[in-house]
């Protein structure tokens, strides 16, 4: 009947409010102070708070892991060729009733010399595994590299008692130019290479096959703010020069400067297309350019950074 709140599916009405509250605990607990409001850098969800933390790793010196999850490498030609460069693989996976050819073979033997763990799964289960790629039964785990931080770099060089020489890449995004650079790097005597944590190549599966096993054993470091990261490489006494079509100074030049090219040097490699960003190439001391015949405009990253390189082991030796 009309007014009965207490029939079953009624709905209590009330003017205002919520009066059967009162003014009582209820309201007296909702009022209570909670103290004082932490600090941004103190609240973990806070932006301030993370690169606080963040600071306070560059600042150990410890390394910077990759964000992601682990790669997978599929295809006998490409395991083969991963275990061939010395990727860190972690376990190699063999399809059920894979047939036995000369890769498979050859990739069990370089598995057993390295330790790396063997492991038989069905063909469905490695088809998940690797997200459907084309994995002829059998594929290869990779984790995700470990980088270093940039510090690292100028102290490897002192470590041997030599003049700093380190690559650094802006607005590269290809992984097999970042491989390219490495292996570069390896051949011509760098102590390492500079990539920026956004909007650039990482050391992918692609970059790692790529530096054909220079990956590992020349340093890939990461920086939060590459702009930043030059004018503290140049803070610590090291000169910053950018490669540019338009540059002040071809790479001959640069070579008989032997005070510039033997002395501790950071050289800065752009992309193809855009070449240096803005701020970059305004923070360089000096811009290079490549001497080439006119019909040809530019070079790709790994090309350019290994003409330099090539130049400047000539001017140190």
């Amino acid at each position: 009947m009309p007014g009965n709140s207490n029939r079953r599916g009624s709905v209590r009405r009330t003017s205002k409010g919520n009066p059967t509250a009162g003014s009582g605990g209820r309201v007296r607990r909702g009022l209570a102070g909670k103290g004082p409001t932490p600090k941004a850098a103190e609240r973990p969800n806070h932006k301030a708070f993370k690169a606080k933390k963040q600071a306070e790793r560059s600042a150990s010196g410890r390394p910077q892991r990759k964000g992601g999850d682990a790669e997978w490498v599929a295809g006998r030609n490409s395991v083969v060729e991963a275990l061939r460069a010395r990727m860190p693989v972690s376990a190699v996976y063999v399809a059920e009733g894979a047939e036995r050819d000369g890769r498979l073979r050859e990739t069990f033997e370089m598995a057993a010399d390295r330790g790396i763990s063997l492991l038989e799964v069905s063909r469905h289960e490695l088809d998940k595994m690797t997200g459907g790629a084309v994995h002829q039964g059998l594929a290869a785990r990779v984790p995700p590299y470990e980088y270093a931080h940039p510090d690292d770099l100028l102290a490897r060089a002192e470590e041997r008692g030599e003049a700093p020489l380190v690559v650094a890449l802006d607005q590269v995004t290809d992984p097999r130019n970042l491989g390219a650079v490495v292996r570069s790097a390896a051949g011509f005597g760098a102590h390492g290479v500079v990539v920026p944590e956004r909007r650039s190549a990482g050391m992918t599966a692609s970059a790692w096959k790529t530096s054909a096993g220079a990956a590992a054993r020349v340093p890939v470091a990461q920086a939060t703010n590459l702009t930043r990261q030059l004018k503290a490489y140049q803070d610590a006494g090291c000169t910053v020069v950018g490669l540019a079509a338009d540059g002040d100074l071809s790479l001959p030049e640069l070579e008989a400067d032997a005070d510039l090219a033997a002395g501790p040097l950071v050289v800065v490699v752009g992309s193809e297309g855009d070449g240096l960003s803005r701020l970059v190439a305004e923070t360089c001391d000096r811009l290079v350019s490549i001497p080439m015949a006119d019909d040809l405009e530019s070079l790709n990253a790994g090309v350019a950074a290994s003409v330099v390189l090539y130049a400047l082991s000539r001017a140190r030796a």
